[in-house]
């Protein structure tokens, strides 16, 4: 079990923090981003002790407190802090996958080249029956399989391989809506030849996986699926 060391007293605080840091905004108009003032919300590593709280259940219910309307039986949480991916289900993680986020950082702004923050959900699969390391060009297998380096060997390209989910912005005037739309920007969790810098933030934008990892998660989750990306 994967679990965090906080005493009950911090964890209704965090909970508040998280509840008012990604406040919904209004779905009757697209507003342009504005700069706030950052709120840094330190996750610590999961780890076992004798006196702990589950994060899957402590997400479950900050979700389903923020959005009472969405179904959270099953999401994905990505932490940018410690570039780890869990798959929580029923309040439990299921599976934790170490990924590679943007080299520069988070952001939703179109053309920044950073991850985008809040919650979104997978839009599409793509790439049913690709082999492992298969290269996907506009998100279409081109025949081509990329070399797989479990050292800092640097591809010869951006390639997105095995499998990818394209992930779709929830908010408003967050990371849906002109400028700062995530689907319109093509961010992916997807595979990469370059399995030797995950754990590190690297990436264009995009979430990067091992692509056996992009490939077993791509059979474990539907459509839809919620996915909360959220930084320190």
């Amino acid at each position: 079990m994967f679990t965090f060391h906080l005493n009950i007293k911090l964890y209704k605080i965090l909970l508040i923090l998280l509840v008012g840091l990604f406040s919904c905004k209004s779905s009757k108009k697209i507003v342009e981003p504005t700069k706030k003032a950052e709120v840094h919300i330190e996750i610590p590593e999961p780890e076992e002790t004798e006196s702990t709280f589950d994060l899957g259940a402590f997400l479950s219910e900050y979700l389903n407190l923020k959005y009472p309307d969405k179904d959270f039986s099953s999401f994905l949480f990505v932490s940018i802090q410690h570039q780890q991916m869990y798959l929580i289900e029923k309040d439990s993680i299921i599976k934790k996958y170490t990924v590679s986020t943007a080299k520069k950082g988070v952001g939703n702004e179109l053309h920044s080249l950073k991850t985008p923050l809040g919650l979104h959900n997978v839009k599409r699969k793509i790439g049913d029956n690709v082999p492992l390391g298969g290269i996907l060009e506009a998100r279409v297998y081109n025949g081509n399989m990329a070399t797989i380096y479990e050292d800092k060997t640097k591809a010869d390209g951006d390639y997105v391989t095995t499998r990818i989910l394209w992930l779709d912005g929830e908010e408003v005037g967050i990371n849906k809506g002109r400028n700062i739309d995530t689907y319109n920007r093509f961010i992916y969790i997807h595979g990469t030849p370059e399995e030797g810098y995950i754990g590190e933030p690297v990436s264009h934008g995009c979430i990067r996986m091992k692509n056996a990892d992009v490939m077993e998660l791509y059979d474990l989750i539907d459509e839809g699926t919620p996915v909360l990306i959220l930084g320190k």
